[in-house]
């Protein structure tokens, strides 16, 4: 079976040919001259076909001793994304996806099943887990069963894949629902499944080296036109595929979110390894919305990560732009219309990702050393996605609702937009994907839906009835943050206000939020939410190595206001400011209901303080938006002594680099091989 640490064509470089050696300099290499030749294919379902036998009598526990067998049959929808590699006509195995089930006919089933009957998928899971396949509902993520003992064949004159001899076994969530856990692993059935493939990318392989790449177009797939691709060099994140936890350390756990980064631009993004500092990094993030009767009063981050060096892009067309590699130096540049693909284990494998703190996240520029993990031990939850598992625990957090974010800054991108202004693609580059999560301690991650492109996941706030603006405080010379805001009313009389904000990539910061209140507002409840930061590291770039501080911000009230700061960068230059990637939130409730009125927002680095559109309580009239009920009060966060609302102070932004008239192709070193 093969085993991936990333996806996509990492074969050619690694699988195909071997392990690399232990050691590997920059100095550029001679081909292999007996390396392996030949076509290597990566294709997808075209059509096809699963029989699932189950054994309805033991599924539903009657205590029958004989069999009662139900034979289901299901098509597989056209151009189902469950992939296999192929080279020289032989099978080398499938990679994470999934074929999407539509049934035949109808039988009768236990309740639980019936009702996800038209939303099934057989679906091959990640390599770490215990089982290679299983049955799951693709909305909700819920698994029904695990599949084992089957064998995979690959007939290359038909182009036909056969899973064969699957033992069908009931899940522990499946388990659970039917109210007889311990029937979890019991054997109830058997699966085989037949397809007809199709290529989507096949690749000529000469003495280990690729000389050519085409992607044909899918047979019946729907509309013929070519994506018609932007201006300039456009990096997004085309798809977030997997949520794993990797490791825990105390209280917390450590995620990573697997990334495949997609250009949607004419042009390509420079994509150098370290020590250039020319090529795009990863911050990763997470989110819970949960509170209130609809479990949506309230959008907060949970965790965030270090970020990802990228290196050597792999040439895909996960995003299906067509992926262009004419006139495009491949590896050291993501080209026009291609993808390029992290797994979840790659993104959190903590000697490749480094601090964010070297970075500034609107230029892109940074250090050389800006990966530099000399002089410190890791442990389960450094520098991943840092997340406290009472955040996760579905007991706890019941109804809550989970997104994970990742965002891809370029520092080609940057110097394309300062040579083209009228071509600048700098503000897409942040994507989401809902996740549910399953677990108390340890946990699991499923995904809902499809990734939501081009935006960041408190856009998915909105989507509940939440007001959510971009603001761009310095065009041209600083990045986008985000006003969230929404009024609900927990009982009548008292109106809860919920405040976030998310700054995306600006470097400046922001230091404290202040909102007007009417005469006479009577205030409680009043909280502040931040995700928890990394420890000190030793080379992590913070001041002296001490790492961010989490020291909840101050809250003033006066008579006509309530603000919150951190110190200000002349106090303490590893304050706990709201830099790049991170979320934010403010709360309070009030006896008087909302009206439109304007927040005051200081920034951390450089920059007078602005204003921002929001409601507050200022007396009078009719509430907006109309108030939604909740159970109870946001619980009282106290406050801590007074100080100073806004200080800013002038301080340069991180180095700019220089721009250049267009991301020109450079020769580069070999890069090397991607770890397994």
């Amino acid at each position: 079976m093969l085993k991936r640490t990333l996806t996509a064509f990492v074969l050619p470089f690694v699988l195909l040919f071997g392990q690399p050696a232990t050691g590997w300099s920059n100095s550029r290499k001679a081909p292999d001259s007996h390396g392996p030749s030949g076509t290597l294919q990566k294709m997808i379902v075209e059509s096809g076909a699963v029989s699932l036998d189950l054994d309805t009598d033991r599924l539903s526990g009657d205590g029958s001793l004989a069999a009662k067998v139900d034979h289901l049959r299901f098509a597989v929808a056209a151009n189902s994304f469950f992939s296999i590699l192929v080279f020289n006509d032989l099978l080398r195995g499938p990679e994470q996806g999934s074929m999407a089930l539509v049934p035949q006919y109808s039988t009768a089933l236990p309740a639980e099943l019936g009702v996800s009957i038209n939303q099934l998928v057989v679906e091959k899971i990640p390599a770490a887990e215990p089982f290679d396949l299983a049955v799951r509902d693709a909305k909700t993520g819920f698994t029904f069963f695990n599949i084992e003992g089957h064998q995979y064949s690959y007939d290359a004159k038909g182009q036909l894949l056969s899973i064969q001899r699957g033992r069908v076994l009931i899940s522990k969530e499946f388990a659970n629902a039917l109210g007889r856990p311990t029937d979890a692993g019991a054997v109830v059935g058997r699966i085989s499944i037949g397809a007809v493939m199709q290529p989507i990318e096949t690749r000529q392989i000469v003495n280990g080296e690729t000389k050519s790449m085409v992607m044909p177009p899918l047979r019946g797939a729907a509309g013929a036109e070519t994506p018609t691709l932007v201006s300039g060099p456009d990096v997004i994140v085309g798809e977030l595929p997997d949520v794993e936890e990797l490791g825990s350390a105390g209280t917390q756990v450590g995620l990573a979110v697997a990334t495949t980064s997609c250009n949607n631009g004419d042009q390509p993004v420079d994509w150098f390894q370290l020590p250039d500092t020319d090529h795009p990094v990863v911050p990763q993030n997470f989110y819970r919305m949960s509170g209130g009767t609809s479990n949506n009063e309230r959008f907060e981050q949970v965790g965030h990560s270090w970020m990802k060096h990228t290196f050597f892009a792999l040439e895909g067309d996960d995003c299906s732009l067509g992926c262009n590699t004419s006139g495009c130096a491949t590896g050291s540049h993501l080209c026009p219309g291609c993808s390029d693909p992290y797994s979840a284990g790659l993104n959190g494998d903590q000697s490749q990702i480094g601090s964010r703190a070297w970075v500034n996240p609107f230029t892109g520029s940074f250090s050389s050393n800006a990966n530099n993990h000399t002089g410190h031990v890791h442990d389960g939850v450094s520098h991943r996605v840092r997340v406290e598992a009472d955040d996760l625990n579905t007991t706890l957090n019941q109804g809550a609702t989970y997104f994970a974010e990742a965002q891809y800054i370029a520092p080609s991108e940057y110097a394309w937009c300062q040579s083209h202004p009228d071509q600048c693609n700098m503000f897409n580059n942040a994507s989401y994907r809902q996740f549910l999560v399953t677990g108390t301690t340890n946990f699991t991650f499923s995904p809902v839906g499809p990734t939501t492109r081009m935006q960041p996941a408190i856009t998915a706030w909105a989507g509940t009835g939440a007001t959510v603006n971009q603001i761009e405080p310095d065009p041209g010379n600083d990045g986008i943050w985000f006003m969230g805001y929404e009024v609900s009313s927990p009982i009548p009389g008292v109106w809860h206000y919920e405040y976030s904000l998310y700054n995306q990539n600006l470097d400046r910061g922001i230091q404290s939020f202040s909102v007007p209140l009417g005469a006479g507002a009577n205030i409680s409840n009043i909280g502040f939410h931040a995700p928890p930061q990394e420890p000190g590291w030793a080379n992590d770039g913070t001041f002296n190595n001490q790492g961010y501080s989490s020291t909840p911000w101050t809250v003033t009230q006066t008579g006509d206001s309530i603000t919150w700061n951190t110190e200000t960068i002349v106090q303490n230059q590893n304050a706990n400011a709201i830099r790049f990637g991170t979320l934010y939130n403010f709360r309070f409730d009030a006896d008087q209901p909302p009206q439109s009125a304007d927040a005051t927002i200081g920034f951390f680095k450089t920059g007078s303080p602005m204003t921002a559109a929001i409601q507050a309580p200022m007396g009078g009239g009719t509430p907006t938006p109309t108030p939604t009920a909740s159970p109870t009060p946001t619980p009282t966060s106290t406050p801590t002594a007074t100080a100073t609302a806004t200080a800013t102070a002038t301080v340069p932004p991180s180095p700019t680099p220089t721009p250049r008239s267009s991301p020109s192709p450079r020769p580069r070193p070999s890069p090397a091989p991607r770890p397994m």
